[in-house]
């Protein structure tokens, strides 16, 4: 709902199914950032968020992006991006630099070194993701859970991109 929006007289509570889903999503949500974090951590030292990033920067145009689509395109704030990037910077992995055209943006690259630990570390990753969100299901179910998916998730992220606080103020 937006802020405008009344809330409904009555609560529509769950029913038995709905609540049965949702504490799925619950638990998924809870569940699947440690796993990741582990199988990461254990077999490159990275964290996934970490991880994210790079792969991000990876699949961008020159392996750069401007670190504000960089913090919207890994569901990260602007804060904890610039932590995140500043201990990648430490390990050589990512460099940081003035956009030419407007001096208050900040760019990320990714270096060569980024680029090999990527290349380490994403057949671990690519394994574990398989074998627990993927595996699981036959593949017209993956094709159904892409589908929800983008159903639930295309909403949130037009609401992350709309309440962006970077995001510049429309014309009075």
């Amino acid at each position: 709902m937006s802020e405008t929006s009344e809330l409904p007289t009555t609560p529509r509570w769950l029913d038995d199914q709905e609540m049965e889903a949702w504490l799925r999503v619950l638990r998924l949500v809870m569940l699947l950032p440690g796993t990741l974090d582990r199988q990461l951590r254990r077999d490159s030292g990275l964290m996934h968020s970490s991880y994210m990033i790079l792969a991000t920067l990876s699949d961008a145009l020159d392996t750069s992006m401007q670190m504000t689509d960089l913090a919207r395109k890994t569901a990260t704030s602007a804060s904890r991006l610039s932590h995140a990037v500043a201990a990648l910077e430490q390990h050589g992995w990512v460099a940081r630099h003035r956009a030419p055209e407007d001096r208050r943006r900040q760019i990320a690259t990714l270096t060569d070194a980024g680029k090999q630990v990527l290349v380490r570390t994403a057949p671990g990753h690519v394994e574990q993701v398989r074998t627990t969100v993927l595996d699981p299901l036959d593949p017209h179910e993956v094709q159904q859970l892409s589908a929800l998916l983008a159903k639930i998730v295309g909403p949130l992220e037009a609401d992350a991109t709309e309440n962006d606080p970077t995001r510049p103020a429309p014309p009075p």
